[in-house]
């Protein structure tokens, strides 16, 4: 049997308003990067990045990142480097 401990900040894992407040605290991720749409699923988000060449794509790629590291400390998270990855798409070789 675990000891009590009282929660100064989160919702305890399994508990029945956790998934909702979940969605309640992430909802304004979008505007860590306002002028790109995050898809969120779950605990997951996706960005879509496009533009015309890779080095552009890899400016916009690091910006974004940096912005969304921010959004998450200012929120107390961790933005997970073992669980973030990336690809590129290119109708093109690279």
């Amino acid at each position: 049997m675990s000891s009590n401990a009282t929660v100064t900040c989160g919702v305890p894992q399994g508990s029945v308003l956790g998934p909702l407040l979940f969605l309640v605290y992430m909802n304004d991720i979008g505007k860590a990067i306002p002028n790109e749409k995050i898809k969120l699923f779950a605990d997951d988000k996706n960005v879509f990045i496009f533009d015309n060449d890779s080095k552009g794509l890899c400016l916009k790629e690091t910006d974004y990142l940096d912005k969304l590291n921010l959004w998450f400390l200012a929120n107390k998270l961790t933005l997970s480097p073992t669980k973030t990855c990336y690809m590129f798409f290119s109708s093109k070789k690279i």
